[in-house]
């Protein structure tokens, strides 16, 4: 609580404020000038003037001054910026926490139109006739999950991740099939989520997406050199090339 000298002090300060025009300068003059305007000492001064802050009406910037009104916002970081900065490891690193949790939610909060899209995207998945088209249904698959969950906020966070992990690129696949095997490791743990999420059971849900991602990271992560090619981090191509090659294979939409 301000003592007598600094409600004074207080008391000038807002009548100074509140007299200057709707065009005034945000940012307020020197302490050693505004102080010799009002009459008080610098140090009566700085307590008013943290009275004011403590009240959102100014905001002070170690530097640059104090200013005026509310504290702005400070820019959300671009998410080129991010991509330039980042690498795979990351990007799943990022996955294994958001994902498993959208997977609790979802089946928590999955309407029947959600559970039939999933159910879509899981035939559709398994029937692909090459890489590009079972990576389209398998990044819908992930987006639908987080659909589900109900929450728009969320759904955003995916969105921008999957912004960033299709411009993380990898080496080039030299050989490999031309589409998912059938014994694809993917096929049953997307099963294996979507049935968590149809049976309402959030814990198998998460854990069934972790099993999952860990699955992904560990393919794409611990893959021999020299076996890759362009896809973004996190997509679910199996890097495992066949006997005898088959030839360069098509490159696959970013996942």
């Amino acid at each position: 609580m301000a003592n007598g000298e600094t409600q004074s002090a207080l008391t000038q300060l807002r009548a100074w404020l509140a007299n200057r025009g709707p065009g005034a300068d945000p940012r307020l003059p020197p302490e050693r000038e505004l102080a010799a305007t009002l009459g008080v000492s610098r140090g009566t001064l700085r307590k008013a003037l943290a009275e004011l802050e403590a009240e959102g009406l100014i905001w002070r910037h170690v530097g640059r001054g104090t200013f005026v009104g509310d504290r702005p916002v400070e820019p959300r970081l671009d998410l080129t910026e991010v991509m330039r900065r980042t690498n795979p490891a990351d990007v799943m690193e990022a996955r294994l926490l958001l994902e498993p949790e959208l997977a609790r939610l979802a089946a928590l909060h999955a309407t029947a139109a959600d559970l039939e899209e999933l159910g879509l995207c899981l035939r559709e998945s398994r029937g692909a006739p090459d890489w590009r088209s079972y990576e389209y249904w398998d990044n819908r698959l992930h987006r639908v999950v987080a659909q589900a969950t109900g929450n728009g906020v969320l759904l955003a966070l995916l969105d921008s991740l999957n912004t960033i992990r299709r411009a993380i690129t990898w080496g080039r696949l030299r050989r490999g099939p031309q589409r998912p095997a059938p014994d694809h490791h993917s096929f049953a743990e997307h099963e294996a989520i979507v049935g968590a999420i149809a049976d309402r059971d959030p814990e198998a849900a998460a854990s069934a997406m972790r099993r999952h991602l860990t699955s992904v990271r560990r393919n794409l992560l611990e893959r021999p050199a020299g076996l890759l090619e362009p896809a973004a981090a996190g997509s679910e191509r199996d890097p495992r090339p066949t006997s005898p090659p088959l030839g360069a294979s098509g490159r696959p939409a970013p996942g």
